[in-house]
């Protein structure tokens, strides 16, 4: 006989004290759990049992772990202990995985949070201390096969993704093929300065390094910021803006996503973020993209700053870059297109079956977890 409660009833429910990052030993012989596991060692230990913890701030809100023996939880999570005489911690820690809706329990949208007192109404239903236990068996036999499988699916991921970059980087690694510097090829340039107070609600799009690299990967882009459009056609009748064929290279934190401009592209961006190419001549563009791309470890290398890594133009402009023919340039353009084709669809059927397993286990949970519909009380 399944029996109805609420997590309120049934589970002691506490965050306990937060130890700054400051207070952390880095070789402390304690982990220190957080909202999302393990965040550092500390000297000592609040907890000696390994305890289902919730994470009740941030992002993460209602993401489950349990930590180690002898750990130190911090306040960023919620630690659950269910009355075992009744609720053993396993069947309790499935519960938290899929048999409730924790989303129910989230408040605040600039900042999530999940409280005790948020959490004390919701429902659920647990069946005897046996039939938890075949229960838990159950899941946990579904559980490691699915995630056999899927190891596997991500390990295939990773072996695609090596492919492409190690085909990549063969093409342009012929020592034999005259090198160039970018400035002998193209103009490398960036934007006019556009402060913050000429940001507008709407408008043309205002893009930096975040929006680029978005650009680059075929992303939607989640445009935030923006220019109206008489200071648009202003900057580009004195200075020029990006058109068709040109590009676009990150330069300040995440170096080297190269955007080639497609045609109707009317955007503006950011100066020092985005570094442009342009007046490209006797290279073809896609195999300048790709070239860039192969060498990003070493454009990473130019880069320099304390807080924040950034590429400078006068580096950018003196990096060398394999110059073949016309001819081969476009051979390895069509190469390269096609093993990235290849390994794009790939990657797509195994995001798929990835899903299609995240969806199996949530199938698993919502049929072992609820209560034949006559036994519950």
């Amino acid at each position: 006989m399944w029996t109805k409660t609420t997590l309120g009833e049934s589970c002691k429910m506490y965050q306990p004290k937060t130890i700054s990052a400051k207070e952390m030993v880095s070789d402390g012989e304690y982990v220190v759990f957080g909202a999302n596991g393990i965040i550092g060692r500390y000297d000592k230990y609040n907890h000696t049992e390994p305890q289902l913890l919730v994470t009740c701030r941030g992002a993460t809100c209602g993401s489950v772990n349990v930590s180690e023996p002898n750990s130190w939880i911090t306040g960023n999570a919620m630690v659950i202990q269910p009355d075992t005489s009744k609720i053993s911690m396993r069947f309790m820690e499935y519960v938290f995985r899929g048999g409730i809706d924790l989303s129910k329990a989230i408040t605040g949208a600039a900042q999530p949070q999940i409280t005790r007192k948020s959490l004390e109404p919701i429902e659920f239903s647990y069946p005897p201390l046996a039939e938890q236990q075949r229960i838990v068996a159950k899941l946990d036999a579904a559980f490691a096969e699915i995630d056999r499988t899927t190891d596997f699916v991500n390990q295939q991921l990773l072996e695609s993704e090596a492919l492409y970059v190690t085909t990549l980087t063969r093409c342009f690694n012929d020592e034999s093929v005259l090198r160039k510097p970018l400035s002998e090829i193209c103009k490398i340039t960036s934007s006019k300065r556009v402060m913050k107070k000429d940001y507008v609600n709407d408008g043309v799009p205002f893009y930096r390094t975040k929006e680029v690299k978005q650009l680059a990967n075929g992303e939607p882009v989640t445009t935030e910021l923006f220019i109206s459009k008489e200071m648009f056609d202003s900057l580009r009748a004195k200075f020029g803006a990006p058109k068709e064929g040109e590009i676009l290279i990150t330069a300040i934190g995440t170096i080297g996503e190269v955007y080639i401009v497609r045609d109707n592209d009317e955007f503006y961006f950011k100066d020092g973020n985005v570094l442009w190419l342009k007046e490209i001549s006797d290279v073809n563009q896609e195999y300048l993209r790709y070239g860039l791309q192969s060498f990003v470890e070493q454009l990473n290398n130019l880069a320099h700053g304390a807080a924040y890594s950034a590429l400078p133009i006068q580096r950018l402009k003196a990096f060398e870059l394999p110059i073949p023919s016309v001819y081969q340039q476009l051979e390895i353009v069509s190469r390269l297109d096609k093993a990235f084709e290849h390994i794009s669809t790939l990657k797509d059927s195994l995001g798929a079956k990835r899903n299609s397993l995240d969806i199996l286990k949530s199938a698993f949970l919502t049929q072992e977890l609820q209560p034949p519909q006559s036994e519950a009380v």
